[in-house]
């Protein structure tokens, strides 16, 4: 799906939203075509979105259209739809928390990507008799 695409399809979704939802999201919803990673970031593993609080342009929600290329590339448009529509609830949940002063998606999002980093970490070995071994469990 090409980035004009994209844009129409999460317009279309943002008019499924309650503007209740919306409302103090000053800066709106965006795309940008960047491919977004951040260091230290297990491999494979990219922002779809992000909700960005600044002083300058006010409380947005971007979509990276290049993250979604890279990992939906090849799937049918209704993937892509699904995957958008989840990572725009995402963010608007980040923005809603946000005005109540409550943090509970952050600490979520910490865990899983614990969770992602400890799944890339090899098993500690262990030398039995000179020979290293893979510690189990």
């Amino acid at each position: 799906m090409d980035v004009d695409e994209f844009g129409r399809r999460l317009e279309a979704m943002i008019d499924r939203v309650p503007e209740t939802i919306l409302r103090r999201l000053n800066g709106g919803v965006t795309v940008s075509e960047e491919t977004r990673r951040r260091p230290g970031d297990p491999p494979g593993v990219f922002i779809l979105g992000e909700y960005v609080t600044d002083p300058h342009l006010g409380a947005l929600v971007v979509l990276y259209h290049g993250s979604f290329a890279r990992l939906f590339r090849g799937e049918p448009g209704e993937v892509w739809e699904r995957e958008m529509w989840d990572t725009l609830r995402h963010e608007l949940r980040h923005h809603v928390e946000g005005i109540a002063g409550v943090d509970d998606l952050e600490v979520e999002d910490a865990a899983e990507l614990a969770k992602m980093r400890e799944r890339e970490r090899p098993a500690p070995f262990r030398v039995r008799g000179g020979l290293p071994r893979r510690r189990r469990g």
